[in-house]
């Protein structure tokens, strides 16, 4: 049988967190003296007094889970956050439905960026800096943020670690709480290092902070319904195309990365082989796409590339409507939906690690047909689709519920990577 005291203390604390964060947009609406700012306090109370007495209640068990309990945590951890930070969603001005506010939320903290607003410049900034701090919480992974609030839970801690950053590198930190610590210290540094250069670049503060939350996360909100496209600003796409990069990059060889070892994280062959292709991507499709873009050849080229790290990192940003740059681009930007970035980063999809064993099993099959005596997706997290309804200049308010409930459940899946969910489904992992 599960022992059911640890799952109540993780959500516990879930919800206790939740609360706690819904403080941000709260100060936003009073800065911006708006009326939406009631709409948090109940919410706050509330899953304050729950979420606080599911952790007083349980605090002082002896807390040790099983490799079942860690999956199951796992995936309810998921489905609790996404539940509690629909309701802003609800009550607020946006006035969204039950389906529609679980869309938006789910997209949020999986990071995908789809999302079913319009005119959304017009929204009450309390729920734009929400929906922008989501993604940055989904971005480094309710994972690592259940290690970082409970580091009590040693053994089911690695295993939830192990779950979430699915690429086993060799940990050079003693103890998983300081690698976690310093995961925060570099995501939170190469956020507020983000802030400033949006601001100086031309941002307002406002959108420098929203933006600079879902490009770290590789996520995509933005406060404006062109997006990027809003901004009409090279630099401001110089400075996203390094930062969607750098998300894309495994943390845990960040962590390894120091002052004296500058060049430590290209020696990793997945980020080498991930930064092949990004190259190899951005030649191709300016080759197809370049004489349909405006402006001369450094405006083309900053197109080019903004838009392709914002697809294949899943971040799903546009600065242009790519699908009107041809038809060979247009199927170029389809493949590369398909990948994401490295394991262990912030973006979704099928991470480059997969792709390498798969072309190593390739590789080892062929020999062994040659030698045969000598001694493995659709839902990729990416936000924008294709198409005249959810392409670039698209959304997804147009679809049905139903739809939407099978997007929610997608954008579920990809973020878990299909494995951790299947673990739960079989008959076996609910037996002793």
């Amino acid at each position: 049988m599960f022992n059911l005291k640890p799952i109540a203390l993780v959500s516990g604390t879930v919800t206790c967190a939740v609360g706690f964060f819904l403080f941000i947009p709260l100060i936003v609406e009073i800065i911006y003296e708006s009326e939406s700012w009631q709409s948090y306090a109940v919410p706050i109370l509330l899953y304050l007094i729950v979420g606080g007495s599911l952790v007083i209640t349980n605090r002082n068990v002896d807390l040790k889970i099983s490799l079942k309990e860690a999956f199951l945590i796992t995936v309810l951890s998921w489905l609790l956050l996404t539940f509690l930070c629909a309701v802003p969603f609800l009550y607020t001005e946006v006035n969204l439905g039950i389906v529609d506010a679980l869309f938006e939320s789910m997209s949020g903290v999986t990071t995908t960026g789809a999302t079913t607003l319009n005119n959304i410049e017009s929204l009450p900034k309390g729920i734009l800096i929400w929906r922008a701090f989501l993604q940055w919480l989904g971005g480094i992974g309710i994972v690592v943020i259940a290690l970082f609030i409970l580091p009590f839970l040693r053994i089911g801690g690695m295993q939830l670690f192990h779950l979430e950053g699915d690429d086993p590198y060799d940990k050079s930190l003693p103890k998983m709480s300081s690698v976690i610590k310093r995961i925060f210290i570099i995501y939170a540094t190469l956020t507020i290092t983000l802030i400033f250069l949006y601001y100086i670049c031309g941002m307002m503060p406002f959108d420098a902070i929203s933006h600079s939350f879902t490009t770290i996360s590789t996520g995509g909100f933005s406060t404006y319904d062109s997006s990027f496209a809003f901004f009409n600003n090279d630099k401001i796409l110089l400075v996203a195309i390094i930062f969607m990069i750098l998300g894309s990059l495994p943390f845990l060889v960040l962590v390894q990365t120091s002052k004296k070892n500058l060049f430590a994280i290209f020696r990793d062959h997945q980020v080498r082989v991930f930064i092949l292709i990004l190259l190899i991507a951005i030649l191709l499709i300016f080759y197809f796409a370049n004489n349909y873009i405006d402006g001369n050849y450094l405006n083309k080229v900053t197109a080019v590339s903004f838009n392709t790290i914002s697809i294949i990192s899943g971040t799903g940003y546009v600065s242009d409507n790519f699908e009107n740059w041809g038809n060979y681009a247009s199927v170029l930007f389809l493949i590369l939906m398909f990948i994401g970035g490295c394991a262990g980063s912030t973006t979704g999809g099928l991470k480059i690690f997969r792709f390498q064993i798969l072309f190593k099993y390739i590789n080892l099959h062929l020999k062994k047909m040659l030698k045969p005596h000598s001694i493995i997706s659709t839902i990729s997290n990416v936000g924008p689709g294709l198409g005249p309804i959810i392409g670039p200049d698209g959304n997804y308010a147009i679809l049905d519920s139903y739809s939407k409930i099978i997007l929610i459940a997608t954008m579920f899946l990809g973020r878990l990577e299909l494995l951790t969910i299947l673990v739960i489904l079989l008959p076996s992992f609910w037996k002793d």
